[in-house]
Parts: C-alpha cells; sequence; structure tokens
C-alpha cells in the first residue's frame, strides 16, 4: 500500500481497491462488503469501461452508490482515484 502501481488502469484500479480494502480491515471491517459510497476520479473518461469492470469483479453483488467525475490530474500522475465511505456498523 501507498505505491504507484504500473501498469494500465485496470491495474491500478485493483490496487486502489485492495487498499480500501485493507483500510477498511485495518478499522475492524469486512473489507470492500461494508463500503456503501465509491467516487470514481478518472483523468479520461475513456478509461471509464476498463475501470467498471475491474470494479464490477470485486463488487459483484449489491455494490455501492457510485459517482464518477472526470477530472484534470490526479496526484503522482495516476489515472484513477477512488474514495470510499464504509459503514462499521
Amino acid at each position: 500500500m501507498g505505491e504507484v502501481v504500473d501498469g494500465d488502469i485496470r491495474d491500478q484500479t485493483e490496487q486502489v481497491l485492495d487498499n480500501i480494502a485493507a483500510v477498511v480491515d485495518d478499522a475492524g471491517g469486512d473489507g470492500l462488503a461494508d463500503v456503501v459510497k465509491v467516487t470514481v476520479y478518472l483523468t479520461d473518461l475513456a478509461d471509464y469501461d476498463r475501470v467498471n469492470d475491474a470494479y464490477g469483479a470485486r463488487f459483484d453483488e449489491d455494490p455501492p452508490a457510485r459517482v464518477c467525475v472526470e477530472v484534470s490530474r490526479l496526484p503522482e500522475d495516476v489515472c484513477v482515484e477512488l474514495d470510499a465511505t464504509a459503514y462499521l456498523g
């Protein structure tokens, strides 16, 4: 966690989802199962389908609410960033 992944947008998305799951686990939750809302930031909306494929593979049942926006730039020039809210009940 904390390192930029070399690879395409799908690799970066999968790493971000792994990081989110780890943070939720560390907080006492059940990984991505506890995520209730995600905001996806993309530097190019043309990547949306590939991000959506990676996202859908991890949230196959009852996916959380989601918003996707295009931004001009992200830290360390990554292509995707996700902001997640989890409910730990």
